[in-house]
């Protein structure tokens, strides 16, 4: 039964509000605000001038309601918490869920440590940023460990040194760790620390120069030669930091709206200095043009209460909304300050503007070709198999490990928009030989197979297997053991050469049906697929190497803990000399008495 929509506008009101547009079984399709809900809602029952997503989603209404708000603005917050809780179909869902990194000082100790931080915030101390990037993170953290010399290492690693590590050779600590700073002096460098990163730069360089002018007075060189460097490297920042004029706080946002899809581009201007910048690829199933991604993009951006940029002074669009005021009120009540939105300036905020346009246009350029390119790759792959419809999913596994060491397993998938990387898995692979890539194999694909078959994700159309008719056998083996139907298993064999593009592709069947020749473009597509699982598996392997080879052998030991590690280091010299001594040379250590030394030889010697 179509919505009667005529005598529902009969009814409503022409104050502010949002409205909740309902399918048939009661599922939220879109959630809009208005400031007159009757205007609203009645342009989008009009018999012309509909674009073919809005029909789309006119066609599937069962029933609409709505909620009245004094103002426009708690219309705004209002729908922002909605769409957060129900997240529609037809509003812009945001893709990217990475949270922003933030520098972290620790205020707990009595030697604070400066570290970088991603994540929730529930260390005690103080998060500076979000940073928009890992590397503006990085940066900032070099010069301030060359400049202020503030401790950036591990808390288990400073309590537990016995003489300084080589950052404070280099000279990129002043060694709290024992005690080569006064406290005093080492709460100064912190104090300078603070003010760089509240942005406060000329306050530090006018105590610096303070500093400096009473070290050289009562003749304490060193000292105020230290207070000169610091003085010339924050000039240097300062005189790289200016582009163009000015020292606002501004963020630039430029959308682009083209075939489908939208990208959003953010330049972050602080104190003058283009700080960094972040794309976004929303999905926008109704916008039509910059002005409507805009309007709904913005508020999922500023009235986001975690992992949202800083909220600037200014904030300069590529196109006018109408939301700007009830937006800018929103901000108001959120921060306890104004906010400017504008989208007509002049001068290096016309130029920050065009720069932030004209990169938001063509990265949405190399999207749309990119996704073109991937289509025509599918349907590639479609026709060399022989399918009747083109796949929408697929699979690939890999194994990496060093002589069968910290043996590690991976699963990439890919849809139709590319490397779907929320649902790449890794496996520890145990309890098998050295070296079984075989058993390695069939270990990922039971442990990933088993979840997909308790329903803990979605079945692929195609499982790649990198390798010949060994490697399929076994993953037809525990695809049969699970009784998973509907899943096609797929061998790359590398050819005679094992040069890229002359692969051979085995359908698993009855017969095990050779392609010899497959399309390029389904082969460039496998290769993709094969090369990015090669990579997250050799990512896995090294990390987990690492880790191992980092790891002490004295840890574990019942009744070791730090203290006794320590003392064992500092007496034999070295991990390799503990595992050499007796428990005679054992009990010569301090605090380590027969029982823990019988338990620290059996456990090295078990090793």
């Amino acid at each position: 039964m179509a919505f009667d929509s005529p005598t529902f506008l009969k009814s409503q009101t022409q104050r502010p509000g949002i409205y909740q547009m309902l399918d048939e079984r009661g599922h939220v399709l879109y959630i809009g605000k208005a400031k007159n809900l009757k205007n609203r809602l009645s342009s989008y029952f009009r018999a012309t001038g509909l674009t073919l997503k809005t029909a789309v989603l006119v066609k599937r209404i069962e029933s609409i309601d709505v909620t009245v708000t004094e103002t426009e603005t708690e219309a705004l917050i209002l729908e922002h918490n909605l769409i957060k809780q129900y997240r529609p179909p037809f509003n812009i869902l945001m893709r990217d869920d990475k949270s922003y990194p933030y520098i972290f000082m620790s205020d707990k100790d009595a030697w604070p440590r400066l570290s970088f931080h991603r994540g929730a915030k529930k260390m005690k101390g103080t998060y500076f940023g979000p940073f928009p990037s890992v590397h503006a993170v990085r940066e900032s953290m070099s010069f301030l460990q060359k400049t202020f010399r503030v401790r950036q290492c591990d808390d288990n690693f400073f309590k537990n040194r016995s003489r300084p590590c080589l950052q404070f050779q280099i000279k990129r600590c002043t060694a709290p760790c024992v005690k080569f700073v006064s406290p005093e002096d080492y709460a100064q460098d912190v104090q300078y620390t603070r003010l760089y990163l509240e942005g406060k730069g000329e306050k530090i360089l006018r105590q610096l120069e303070g500093d400096m002018e009473l070290a050289a007075e009562q003749l304490q060189f060193e000292k105020a030669a230290e207070n000169r460097d610091q003085i010339a490297a924050l000039r240097q920042v300062q005189t790289e930091q200016v582009i163009e004029r000015g020292h606002g706080t501004i963020d630039v946002v430029a959308a682009a709206v083209d075939g489908g899809q939208a990208c959003v581009h953010m330049l972050y201007v602080r104190q003058g200095r283009i700080l960094g910048s972040r794309s976004y690829y929303p999905k926008a199933p109704l916008a039509e043009q910059a002005s409507d991604l805009l309007e709904e993009f913005l508020p999922q951006i500023y009235l986001d209460g975690s992992g949202r940029p800083d909220i600037p002074k200014e904030i300069l669009l590529n196109a006018e909304i109408d939301g700007a005021q009830p937006l800018t009120n929103a901000l108001h009540q959120r921060i306890g300050r104004s906010v400017e939105i504008k989208h007509v300036v002049r001068g290096f905020r016309a130029k920050w503007v065009e720069l932030a346009e004209r990169t938001a246009e063509q990265n949405l350029a190399a999207k749309l070709a990119s996704k073109k390119t991937l289509e025509q790759r599918f349907i590639a792959l479609r026709d060399t198999l022989g399918l009747e419809s083109t796949p929408q999913r697929l699979e690939c596994f890999d194994i990496s490990h060093s002589s069968g060491e910290a043996v590690v397993a991976s699963c990439v998938v890919f849809d139709s928009n590319g490397a779907l990387k929320s649902d790449y898995r890794r496996f520890n692979i145990e309890n098998i030989t050295a070296g079984d890539d075989y058993a390695a194999m069939q270990q990922a694909i039971r442990r990933r197979y088993t979840r997909l078959t308790k329903g803990e994700g979605k079945l692929p159309d195609i499982l790649l297997i990198d390798g010949g008719k060994g490697q399929i056998g076994v993953a037809m083996q525990v695809l049969n053991e699970l009784a998973v139907q509907g899943v096609m298993v797929l061998g790359v064999a590398k050819g005679i050469t094992r040069k890229p593009g002359m692969e051979t592709l085995i359908i698993a069947d009855q017969n095990n049906r050779v392609i010899a020749r497959p399309q390029q473009a389904a082969l460039h597509l496998i290769q993709q697929i094969r090369d990015e699982a090669h990579r997250f598996a050799i990512t896995g392997h090294k990390h987990r190497r690492d880790k191992k080879r980092r790891t002490s052998p004295l840890e574990g030991i019942a009744g070791v803990g730090p203290t006794r590690r320590r003392d064992l280091l500092k007496h034999f010299g070295g991990s390799k000399e503990v595992q050499k001594a007796s428990v005679a040379d054992l009990m010569k250590v301090p605090n380590i008495n027969k029982k823990v030394a019988e338990a620290i030889y059996a456990a090295l010697y078990n090793e």
